[in-house]
C-alpha cells in the first residue's frame, strides 16, 4: 500500500477503496424495508408473545397504530417508537440505550429536535450554494472556520456532517484543526493515527474510520498533535489529498482551527474550495468575522455564508 507523501503521484495518495466503498446498501433488499413497527419494537424491548397479544387487543380495541398502544401499556417509550419508525425509513438515529456518540450530535441523538432541524435547514442552504451540483461540487469540499476557539465550528461541522449523510451520501469528515482536535471525542473513535500521520508519510487511507451508526459516514481524525501543523497544512500533500478525498466521497467537511490560532484555516479553507464562517450569538464580534470573511476574498476559497451558533 502506497503511503502518502509530499511527492506522491495523485493516485498514489489513496489507492485502492477507501473503507465501506463500492458497498452501497441494497435498500430493497434489506430486511428492515419489510418489518413492520411491530416486529421492530418487540424485537429492541423484547416483548413475550403474551405482551405482544396486548398490545394488539388494545391496538384493535382504540384503533391505534402499534406503536401508541405499545407505548400506552407501557411496554415501550416514544423514543423506541422513533427508533423502530427510523429503521422502517432508513434514516440513522441512535436510540437513548444504544447512544455512545457525545450530545453534541444532535443530528443523530434528536434528529426530530428543533436544534437538528436547524442543521436540516443549514444542509439546504449549503446544498443550493456550494454543495448541491455534482459538477460544481467535483474536487471540492466544504471548509468549517470561525475567528475564535469556543464559537462551535467542531459542533457544527460534525451535526452537518451527520446530516448530509442522512441524506445517503458517503460522508467524510475532517479533522484538520491540529492544535486542538475533538472530533474524535464527539464521535468516540480512536485518534491513534489520523491527518498527521498520513502527511507526515506515516499512515495511509485506513487511518478513515466508518461511524458505526451511521454507515455513510467517515471521520478522519487528526492523529498525533504535530508540532508544526501550519507547515504540514502548507504542504503541497494536503491539497492533493483534498482533492482526493473530495473525488472520492459524495461530500466533505473538514473541521478547522480558530483564526486567533493562526492561518491553519485559512489555508484549509483554500485547498478546500468553499468555506462556512461560524461565530457565535452573544460571544463574536462583528468586526472578527468581517475580518475572516474578507481575509478570504483573494483565496481560491468560495465563502458560503456565515453562521451564527446558539448552543
Amino acid at each position: 500500500m502506497a503511503k502518502f507523501r509530499d511527492n506522491a503521484p495523485v493516485d498514489a495518495v489513496l489507492d485502492g477503496p477507501l473503507p465501506g466503498e463500492g458497498a452501497a446498501p441494497d435498500v430493497a433488499a434489506d430486511p428492515a424495508n419489510e418489518r413492520s413497527i411491530g416486529d421492530i419494537l418487540a424485537e429492541l424491548r423484547q416483548l413475550s408473545a403474551e405482551q405482544v397479544e396486548k398490545v394488539l387487543q388494545l391496538q384493535r380495541k382504540d384503533g391505534v397504530r402499534f406503536g401508541e398502544a405499545a407505548v400506552a401499556l407501557g411496554l415501550a417509550s416514544k423514543d423506541d417508537v422513533l427508533f423502530a419508525l427510523a429503521q422502517q425509513f432508513h434514516y440513522p438515529y441512535a436510540s437513548e440505550e444504544k447512544r455512545t456518540v457525545s450530545s453534541e450530535l444532535v443530528t443523530l441523538n434528536e434528529p426530530f429536535s428543533p436544534r437538528a432541524e436547524y442543521f436540516r435547514a443549514l444542509r439546504t442552504q449549503l446544498m443550493m450554494r456550494v454543495l448541491g451540483d455534482t459538477d460544481q461540487r467535483r474536487g471540492q469540499a466544504l471548509a468549517v472556520i470561525s475567528p475564535d476557539s469556543g464559537d462551535g465550528k467542531t459542533y457544527c461541522a460534525a451535526n452537518l456532517a451527520v446530516s448530509l449523510a442522512q441524506l445517503g451520501g458517503r460522508t467524510l469528515v475532517v479533522d484538520a484543526d491540529m492544535r486542538s482536535p475533538r472530533l474524535h471525542e464527539v464521535f468516540s473513535l480512536s485518534n491513534r493515527a489520523g491527518l498527521s500521520s498520513i502527511l507526515s508519510g506515516r499512515a495511509d487511507k485506513q487511518v478513515i474510520q466508518q461511524v458505526p451508526a451511521v454507515p455513510s459516514l467517515f471521520v478522519l481524525p487528526v492523529g498525533t498533535t504535530p508540532p508544526n501543523p501550519l507547515e504540514l497544512l502548507e504542504r503541497p500533500a494536503f491539497g492533493l489529498l483534498m482533492r482526493e478525498l473530495a473525488a472520492k466521497f459524495d461530500y466533505v467537511i473538514v473541521d478547522t482551527p480558530a483564526a486567533a490560532l493562526g492561518s491553519d484555516g485559512s489555508v484549509v479553507a483554500a485547498r478546500c474550495g468553499a468555506a462556512v464562517v461560524v461565530g457565535r450569538r452573544h460571544a463574536s464580534r462583528l468586526a472578527s468575522l468581517q475580518e475572516l470573511v474578507g481575509s478570504l476574498a483573494g483565496s481560491p476559497a468560495k465563502v458560503a455564508g456565515v453562521v451564527i451558533n446558539e448552543h
